[in-house]
C-alpha cells in the first residue's frame, strides 16, 4: 500500500535531517500543509524549537495580490511561524529527498474570520455563533472557500492535494481551554447542535418549506432531554429532532456540501497542471461535520480521485467508499500514528491490513512531525512488513 504522511512546513524548515528522516520511514508521499487551522504544536525532533504557537489560520505561502485585492474575505498570512513561501521552502526540501509532495488544505474553518466577520459563522438553534466555523451556505463564503482550495492547492512542485473540512463545519472543535464536555453529545445531539439558522440557511429552509422559527424551537426542544442528560447518546439524529425536521435539514445541507464540493475541485482542476490528483477528507455519514465531512460516497468518488478516511478508532468508514470505488480511485485509510494523540503506531501493520482487507488502497499517518522518535521506529517497522 502506498503510504503518506502529513507534515508542517515548520517540522521542515530549519531541520536538515527532517526530509531524509521522513522518507526513511517508508512513506512515498507528504501531505505538505499549506492552508492551516490556528494551532499549537509540538516538534520533537526539531534542533532549533519544541512548540510551534499558530496564531490564526493562515495560508503558509505568498498568497497572490491580484487574486485577492479588494475582497472583504480573503485569506491571512502566517505570522513568525511560517514567515514568507514556508510551504514552498519545505517542499523542496522534501522533493529533493525523493518525496513526492500533496497539499494538505483546511478549508471551512478559521476562527479568525468569524471573529473578523462574526455575519460568516454558523449560528445555533440558540442563537450562538461557532466563529471557527464559517457557513458554507453563504455565498461570500463559498465563493472565498473555493478560492482559497484552488490557490493553496495547485502550490509548485505539488502533485497533488487533500482538501479538508470542505463541508460543514460544527460543534465539535477542539478550542482554546475546551469546556464542552459537562453533557456528553452522541452524534445526533452534535448535529443538532451544528445546524446554521444564519440568514443564509434560514433561506435555505424556507426555500424547502420549512418555518425557519419552527424548525430551530423544534431543535431547541428536541434538545432538552440531552441537557437533562436523559437523553441516549446513541439515538438517532430522525428520533431526536423528528423524521421530517431531520430530512429537511440534512437535505439543505447535503445540497450545499455537495455544490461546494463540486465548486472547489473544480477550481482546484481549473487551476492545477494535468494530472493533478484532488482527494478530499470525508466521512460516509452525511450529517457527520469537522474536518471529515459528512459525503455521499457515490457522488464524491465520482466527482474527486478519491477520498481520505478516518480510520483511528477502525475502518468501518472504509467499506461505503469503496463499495463505490472505481479501479482508478483512491480510499485512503488515515490512522493516527502518535501516542500521545491516541494512535496505536504499533498496531499499525494489522489496522492497515484490516483496512486494506476493507477495501482501502493508500495510507495516510498522522502525523510525521508530531510523533516520538518511538512511535516513528515503530511506524517504520510496520510498514517494512507492509511492504
Amino acid at each position: 500500500m502506498r503510504a503518506g504522511a502529513f507534515v508542517y512546513p515548520w517540522d521542515i524548515i530549519g531541520d536538515p535531517g527532517a526530509p531524509a528522516r521522513i522518507a526513511g520511514l517508508g512513506v512515498r508521499q507528504v501531505t505538505l500543509a499549506s492552508a492551516y487551522h490556528s494551532t499549537r504544536a509540538l516538534t520533537p525532533h526539531h534542533p532549533r524549537h519544541r512548540i510551534v504557537t499558530a496564531e490564526q489560520a493562515s495560508v503558509l505561502y505568498l498568497p497572490d495580490e491580484t487574486r485577492w485585492a479588494g475582497r472583504e474575505l480573503r485569506p491571512y498570512a502566517a505570522g513568525d511561524w511560517a514567515p514568507g513561501d514556508a510551504y514552498g521552502q519545505a517542499a523542496e526540501a522534501l522533493v529533493a529527498a525523493g518525496l513526492d509532495v500533496h497539499t494538505w488544505v483546511v478549508l471551512a474553518h478559521n476562527s479568525r474570520l468569524g471573529a473578523e466577520h462574526p455575519g460568516t459563522s454558523v449560528v445555533n438553534a440558540y442563537g450562538d455563533r461557532y466563529p471557527w466555523a464559517p457557513c458554507i451556505a453563504q455565498p461570500a463564503v463559498r465563493a472565498y472557500l473555493t478560492d482559497l482550495a484552488a490557490e493553496a492547492a495547485a502550490r509548485p512542485r505539488a502533485h497533488g492535494t487533500e482538501l479538508e473540512s470542505c463541508g460543514w463545519y460544527g460543534l465539535a472543535h477542539l478550542h482554546a481551554h475546551d469546556k464542552t464536555a459537562g453533557v456528553g453529545l452522541g452524534d445526533a445531539a452534535q448535529y443538532a447542535m451544528s445546524l446554521c439558522f444564519c440568514t443564509a440557511c434560514r433561506d435555505g429552509y424556507a426555500a424547502q418549506g420549512a418555518d425557519p422559527d419552527e424548525l430551530s424551537a423544534g431543535v431547541r426542544e428536541a434538545l432538552e432531554p440531552v441537557w437533562r442528560g436523559s437523553a441516549p447518546t446513541d439515538i438517532s439524529v430522525e428520533k431526536l429532532l423528528g423524521a421530517e425536521p431531520a430530512a429537511v435539514t440534512l437535505e439543505f445541507r447535503t445540497r450545499t456540501a455537495r455544490t461546494l464540493q463540486e465548486a472547489a475541485v473544480a477550481a482546484v482542476r481549473a487551476a492545477a497542471p494535468e494530472g493533478f490528483q484532488v482527494l478530499l477528507h470525508a466521512d460516509p455519514v452525511a450529517y457527520h461535520c469537522g474536518a471529515n465531512a459528512g459525503v455521499d460516497p457515490a457522488h464524491v468518488l465520482g466527482l474527486a480521485d478519491g477520498v481520505v478516511v478516518p480510520c483511528t478508532g477502525g475502518a468501518q468508514p472504509v467499506p461505503p467508499f469503496a463499495r463505490h470505488a472505481s479501479a482508478t480511485s483512491v480510499v485512503a485509510a488515515n490512522f493516527t500514528v502518535v501516542g500521545g494523540m491516541g494512535g496505536s503506531p504499533v498496531t499499525l501493520a494489522a489496522d492497515a491490513a484490516r483496512a486494506r482487507s476493507l477495501g482501502a488502497n493508500e495510507l495516510r499517518l498522522y502525523h510525521a512531525g508530531l510523533a516520538s522518535g518511538q512511535d516513528l521506529a515503530a511506524v517504520r517497522d510496520a510498514l517494512a512488513q507492509l511492504a
